[in-house]
C-alpha cells in the first residue's frame, strides 16, 4: 500500500453543510480534523446551505425548494471550476442531487482529477421522499454507474455496495459507518432500571419498517410492563401501551437513545435494505444497548447471534429475542458490553482512521 504523502489537498463535495446531515456526519466529518492535523488542505463545497436544506423536507413549499436547487446549482458551477486546485475530488452520493452527471463528467474528462466517489445507500435505486415525490422523474439514478466508472477509487459502506461498485469501478473499497467511540458514542447503558424500554430510532421515510415489530410489541406488552420509545421528526403514533415520542434532536441524539435497553432495526428484504449500513444497530451497539435487527444485508457481519446482539427471522424470532432480554438485566448488560467490543473494534473512527486516510494516495 502506497504511504500517503502530507500537504496534498482535498475538496469535498457534499450535499450538505457540516453538521446537519446524518450521512455525511457519519461517513466522513469525523475525520476532517485527523486530515487536516496530518497535514492535508480541505475545501468543503456543499449544494445546500442549512436553510435550503431544511425546505426540502417540508410539504409543498415549491417556490423555496427550486431557489434552493438553483443556488446548489450555481454554487456547484464555481466549485468545478475551482476544484483544479485540489489533488482529490471526495463526492459523497452526488455532485447534484438532479439530473445528469455533468460536474462529474467536467471533473473526471475536462480537468482530469482524482475523484474518491463515496457511497453507504443503494442510491442507484429509484426512491424519493414523501415530500419530493414530483422529482423522482429528474434524478437520473443511472448516473451512479457513470460516476463510479470515472472515480479514482469509490468507497462503500458494506459488501453489497461493493458488488455494485466492482461492476463499473475499476478500484473499490469498503469502509463501514462509524461513531466516534472516544468523544461521542463514549457512555455505556445502565441496565438496572425497574422497568426497561425498548426503542427505535430513524427518519419519516423508514417509519414503514416498525409495522414489521408492532405486532411483537403488542403481543409483550400483554405479559411485561416496559416502555417503547421511538425517536424520529415525525410521530407514527402507533396504537401501544407505555409508548413515548421523542422529536430527533442532534444535540440530544445520544442522550436519548440511552433511554433504551433494547435497540431494534427491523428491514424489509430488498435492495434497499441490502444497501444500508447498518448504522441503528452501530448506535445502539457502541452505547452499550443490546440490538435486535432482522438479518438483512451488513446486520448479519455486525452481529453475532445470542453474543452481541439477535437476529430475527420472523414475528416468533422478535418476540422471544426482545423478551428474553426484557426479562434478564444481567443478560442485556452482557450483550451490550460484547456490543461495544464489536464497535471499538470494527466500527469506530479509531479503528477506520487508517482506512479513510489511505483512500487518498
Amino acid at each position: 500500500m502506497r504511504l500517503v504523502k502530507k500537504g496534498k489537498s482535498i475538496q469535498f463535495i457534499i450535499p450538505a453543510e457540516i453538521g446537519i446531515s446524518p450521512g455525511q456526519r457519519f461517513r466522513f466529518e469525523h475525520y476532517l480534523s485527523i486530515l487536516e492535523e496530518r497535514g492535508f488542505k480541505i475545501k468543503i463545497s456543499p449544494f445546500y446551505n442549512i436553510t435550503s436544506w431544511n425546505s426540502l423536507y417540508q410539504k409543498k413549499q415549491y417556490l423555496n425548494k427550486f431557489l434552493a436547487v438553483t443556488n446548489g446549482m450555481l454554487r456547484r458551477v464555481v466549485d468545478t471550476f475551482t476544484s483544479i486546485k485540489y489533488d482529490y475530488i471526495y463526492i459523497y452520493r452526488e455532485a447534484s442531487p438532479l439530473g445528469p452527471p455533468i460536474f462529474e463528467w467536467v471533473l473526471f474528462k475536462i480537468f482530469k482529477k482524482k475523484i474518491i466517489y463515496d457511497f453507504d445507500d443503494a442510491i442507484w435505486v429509484p426512491q424519493t421522499s414523501t415530500y419530493n415525490k414530483n422529482i423522482l422523474h429528474l434524478k437520473w439514478y443511472s448516473k451512479i454507474k457513470l460516476i463510479c466508472s470515472w472515480s479514482y477509487r469509490v468507497s462503500v459502506g458494506n459488501d453489497f455496495l461493493k458488488e455494485y461498485a466492482e461492476k463499473y469501478a475499476k478500484s473499490v473499497r469498503v469502509i463501514p459507518t462509524v461513531v466516534d467511540t472516544k468523544k461521542k458514542h463514549n457512555q455505556l447503558q445502565r441496565h438496572d432500571a425497574t422497568i426497561p424500554a425498548v426503542g427505535w430510532t430513524g427518519t419519516f421515510s423508514t417509519l414503514k419498517y416498525l409495522e414489521i415489530i408492532l405486532p411483537a410489541i403488542v403481543n409483550l406488552q400483554k405479559k411485561y410492563e416496559f416502555n417503547f420509545f421511538v425517536i424520529a421528526d415525525v410521530d407514527p403514533k402507533p396504537n401501544l401501551k407505555n409508548y413515548t415520542f421523542i422529536k430527533w434532536n442532534k444535540e440530544t441524539e445520544i442522550s436519548d437513545i440511552l433511554r433504551f435497553h433494547i435497540g431494534v432495526m427491523p428491514l424489509i428484504n430488498d435492495d434497499i435494505s441490502r444497501g444500508k449500513c447498518g448504522f441503528k444497530a452501530i448506535q445502539y451497539m457502541s452505547l452499550g444497548i443490546p440490538a435486535v435487527v432482522s438479518p438483512i444485508g451488513v446486520n448479519s457481519t455486525i452481529i453475532e447471534n445470542g453474543v452481541n446482539g439477535y437476529l430475527c427471522h420472523n414475528i416468533e424470532d422478535w418476540i422471544k429475542s426482545i423478551e428474553i432480554l426484557l426479562v434478564d438485566s444481567q443478560l442485556r448488560e452482557t450483550i451490550g458490553i460484547q456490543a461495544r467490543i464489536q464497535i471499538e473494534t470494527l466500527y469506530s473512527v479509531e479503528a477506520t482512521t487508517e482506512q479513510f486516510i489511505n483512500q487518498f494516495s
